[in-house]
């Protein structure tokens, strides 16, 4: 039943309501914009891709909003040995909250021989695996739409799982919009929403180099080093692997504010990596950054 007939509201440029400039709207005149917007996809049925994240967190309010007890609006989240854990939490915390039905389906990405492959195109092909998922469960409870969080910021970045959004027929009502990260953060915030400073969070297998095969054991090891770190206060953390020659190796990003906390474990971070087959377990000096792990 998933509906189509509309644009891909992602490659829609933003046209705001009277003509101003896309930058002279305040985030919240794009929020009210952003309802009109979700308000015909719920009064048809829309099911949210909900990662736990905070666009996708944003999302589900707003479209919870928008329903107002009228209209259908299911968020989905789907698990696999690459979700990070705290994910999982958060977003059910999130959508229990807020009393909007949350579904957890397992996805099948590790099935994928592409994906494992971890090469450039890995995003895209998860992606494919979670709105495939995502069009049967939407086929099933009769529901029209399939919305995502991806926002306004996101254009500037190369985003391979957006293409299979656009192929799937996914929309991207932040992004049609004009909302970029920080204001949707602002808008949270001055809502008193949860997550609303929730550092990025994409999947352990982004921690895995690009060339080296993603397996669920090697997914287990980050997950394993990772919650070290946050059970010693590092909130924003990746522990990458890395290979060196025949050896592999972690690689620990944390904001530099955080280096202190990494020194104070590092014994059992070194005993842990050492325990799983790792070669060495090093602190990044350049702290965290966003595709660390990209070669």
């Amino acid at each position: 039943m998933q509906r189509v007939a509309l644009p891909i509201l992602a490659d829609v440029p933003e046209r705001p309501a009277g003509g101003a400039p896309d930058d002279a709207r305040s985030p919240d005149e794009k929020l009210a914009e952003l309802e009109l917007v979700l308000r015909r996809y719920v009064e048809e049925g829309a099911l949210v891709a909900f990662s736990g994240g905070v666009d996708s967190a944003f999302l589900v309010w707003a479209a919870s909003r928008a329903a107002d007890g009228a209209g259908r609006l299911v968020a989905m989240t789907t698990t696999s040995a690459s979700t990070p854990a705290p994910d999982l939490e958060d977003a059910r915390a999130f959508a229990a909250a807020l009393g909007v039905e949350h579904l957890l389906v397992e996805s099948h990405e590790l099935d994928s021989e592409e994906y494992r492959r971890n090469d450039a195109e890995r995003c895209y092909h998860c992606k494919a695996d979670l709105f495939s998922l995502a069009r049967d469960v939407a086929r099933e409870r009769g529901l029209a739409w399939i919305l995502y969080g991806y926002n306004a910021s996101d254009r500037h970045d190369v985003r391979p799982g957006h293409r299979a959004a656009a192929e799937a027929g996914v929309q991207a009502p932040l992004a049609a919009v004009g909302l970029e990260k920080e204001e949707i953060r602002a808008l949270m915030r001055s809502r008193s929403l949860a997550l609303a400073d929730k550092p990025a969070s994409p999947c352990l297998s982004s921690r895995i180099t690009t060339g080296i095969p993603v397996d669920r054991g090697k997914l287990a090891d980050v997950a394993a080093m990772e919650a070290i770190l946050r059970g010693h206060g590092v909130t924003a953390c990746r522990a990458r692997i890395c290979e060196a020659g025949s050896s592999w190796f972690f690689r620990i990003e944390v904001d530099p504010v955080d280096m202190d906390r990494v020194l104070a474990c590092r014994l059992e971070l070194e005993r842990e990596g050492k325990d799983r087959g790792y070669r060495w377990v090093t602190l990044d000096l350049g702290g965290y950054r966003t595709g660390g792990g990209v070669v």
